[in-house]
């Protein structure tokens, strides 16, 4: 596929995805597994192609039905409705499904951040956070490990999209199930080190 080719399937997946609350209803579904409406933007591999998007191969089951509950009682609202827009849409019946698809995903491959072979300055500042804490802020990684049922796994994630959800959470703009402790947590770090956990956890393995 070549260049063009590839910018216009991208517009075309980013410009369904940003009005999907006003097509959501309009889709003709007949056919369909419940899983490929979720497939149209977080991708049928669960490795969507844009940050807005959320990784979702491998997730964590309680995660994902944990989420899609807030989304769907409008207790979680950071996306501008868009998903609470998008779960009206779905037979309750057919969480399970969707969810059980989606986290039985092979986990996404993490994505180099090496620009030009120098790793980006914050990257070691990242990991530090996210596996050791500093004074006053908890090890990401003690929650955000593989036995904690609710706390996604994060790595491999995009970058931008960590970034977004940690500055929702310091402002305020995230609310929901458990958003609390995460509340807290992203008040207390900086503008920096947010985008050094970011950019870390994109790059940082399986």
């Amino acid at each position: 596929m070549d260049r063009n080719s590839s910018i216009y399937i991208g517009f075309m997946v980013g410009l369904f995805c940003i009005n999907a609350e006003l097509q959501a209803g309009m889709i003709d579904k007949d056919g369909m597994e419940p899983w490929e409406v979720c497939g149209m933007c977080h991708s049928l591999d669960g490795v969507s192609k844009m940050p807005k998007f959320p990784k979702l191969a491998g997730q964590k089951a309680a995660y994902l039905t944990l989420q899609l509950a807030d989304f769907r009682h409008e207790r979680r609202t950071n996306d501008n409705g868009q998903m609470a827009s998008i779960v009206t849409e779905i037979n309750p019946l057919d969480i399970e499904s969707i969810v059980g698809y989606f986290s039985g995903l092979p986990r996404p491959a993490p994505e180099s951040i090496i620009e030009e072979g120098v790793e980006k300055a914050g990257h070691q500042t990242g990991k530090l956070l996210f596996e050791e804490g500093r004074p006053g802020v908890d090890a990401c990684s003690s929650c955000h490990n593989l036995v904690h049922p609710t706390a996604p796994f994060l790595q491999a994630q995009h970058a931008d999209y960590i970034r977004k959800q940690l500055n929702d959470f310091k402002q305020g703009h995230r609310v929901g199930s458990r958003a609390a402790v995460m509340t807290g947590i992203a008040g207390l770090l900086s503008g920096d080190e947010i985008d050094a956990v970011a950019d870390y956890l994109q790059s940082s393995g399986r």
